[in-house]
């Protein structure tokens, strides 16, 4: 397999906030899967942890801060880090519940990657003295 053109990285982005489109999302070979360069076949996960996710409730207009925590044994395909983050950033004016948020993103990156398991976790700071944390899963059959 041959490495996909990253339109991302190394270059200036225009930043879009009200817009969740996972067209930006990006990924590269996994090099696990590189017999070449992991010749006795160890297994890799993937953990990831974006601090800075914000979004609008849908109801009330106010904004949710959460930090999402992203665990996946990637198959072929691992995400570009930068154009994660690009992604993520499109959620901050669009208003979607914790739960939707989460499983939209759990879906989109399901979508782009092939992984064998994969777990998003929205760990949104306390509202009402309430703290949620929805999580989303993916197994692969």
């Amino acid at each position: 397999m041959t490495s996909p053109d990253l339109a991302q990285l190394g270059k200036t982005t225009p930043y879009v906030y009200d817009d969740p489109d996972p067209a930006v999302l990006e990924w590269f070979p996994n090099p696990f899967a590189d017999r070449a360069r992991n010749p006795n076949g160890v297994k890799g996960s993937i953990h990831i942890e974006a601090p800075e996710f914000t979004t609008l409730c849908p109801i009330t207009g106010q904004p949710d801060f959460a930090t999402i925590v992203i665990d996946y044994i990637p198959n072929e395909r691992c995400v570009e880090s930068k154009s994660l983050k690009l992604y993520l950033g499109r959620f901050r004016q669009a208003g979607e519940f914790h739960e939707a948020c989460v499983n939209r993103i759990a879906n989109d990156l399901v979508n782009l990657l092939d992984p064998l398991c994969l777990k998003v976790e929205g760990r949104f700071t306390p509202r009402g003295g309430i703290p949620f944390w929805p999580t989303a899963e993916y197994q692969r059959p």
